[in-house]
Formats: C-alpha cells, sequence, structure tokens
C-alpha cells in the first residue's frame, strides 16, 4: 500500500474518530480511540475467520471432500 493512501485511510478513520494521533518525536503514532474497539475488531476478525472455514469445509463436504 502507498504512503499515500495508507494516511488517507488514517486520517479517515481519524476524523471519524476511531483513531487519535500520539506525537512520536518526529513521527506521529496511531492508536485506537477506544480499547472497545480493539476487542470488537478482534471478535469480528475471529467470526470472519470461523464463517470462512465452515464455508470451506461446507464446499469441501459437497465434493465428498470432508
Amino acid at each position: 500500500m502507498s504512503r499515500t493512501r495508507l494516511s488517507n485511510h488514517l486520517a479517515c478513520l481519524r476524523d471519524c474518530g476511531l483513531v487519535v494521533t500520539v506525537p512520536d518525536g518526529r513521527r506521529t503514532r496511531y492508536e485506537l480511540a477506544d480499547p472497545r474497539l480493539g476487542h470488537a475488531l478482534d471478535d469480528l476478525r475471529a467470526a470472519v475467520v470461523a464463517v470462512a472455514t465452515d464455508r470451506t469445509c461446507a464446499d469441501a463436504d459437497e465434493k465428498g471432500c470432508c
């Protein structure tokens, strides 16, 4: 991903209030604005993985692979 594209995404997340900027020397670090967002993202990722795994197994089962 290009720096420009990444910067635009981070600016959008900041404008939406999902991340905050933290000065770190000459750099800027981005953090989640609310720690609960991290938990929500972990839950969402786990659900996506579970659905993808179930779908893969279901597709394979239809072909007699599981």
